[in-house]
């Protein structure tokens, strides 16, 4: 199972698209998180174009939902742990992300180097494409 980052969904939505997600992975192995979805549908300014991604993101697995405490200090400890290696991770959310990836054993898909560091620092299974 696969856990779509928000940086590899930008691509996806772009027009014209720069990355086929299809190509990448088999779409019935892709799920989501929270956080993914809030960040994803946060950028849309277009209403037509949001309903059409909301919808599709809706479609998928959630996991982690309803958000839990242990899952963000899971987070705050993954964000702490990387600043104690000397690796900056820009994104608190990337750290959220990656705790809901690490507790159920996903792969994180991703153009975002905040996943590569967390992934040298923890048991995140990261994918960088691009």
């Amino acid at each position: 199972m696969v856990l779509v980052d928000t940086s590899v969904w930008i691509e996806v939505f772009r027009r014209p698209a720069r990355v086929r997600l299809e190509a990448v992975v088999d779409f019935d192995d892709v799920v989501t998180c929270l956080p993914v979805m809030q960040e994803v549908l946060q950028g849309f300014a277009d209403e037509r174009a949001f309903v059409l991604a909301r919808d599709a993101m809706r479609a998928l697995p959630v996991v982690e939902s309803p958000l839990g405490r242990d899952v963000v200090e899971q987070a705050v400890d993954l964000y702490r742990s990387a600043r104690r290696a000397g690796l900056s991770v820009r994104s608190g959310v990337d750290c959220l992300i990656a705790a809901c990836a690490i507790r159920h054993g996903l792969t994180v898909l991703h153009c975002d180097r905040d996943f590569d560091a967390l992934a040298r620092i923890s048991p995140l299974d990261s994918k960088r494409i691009h």
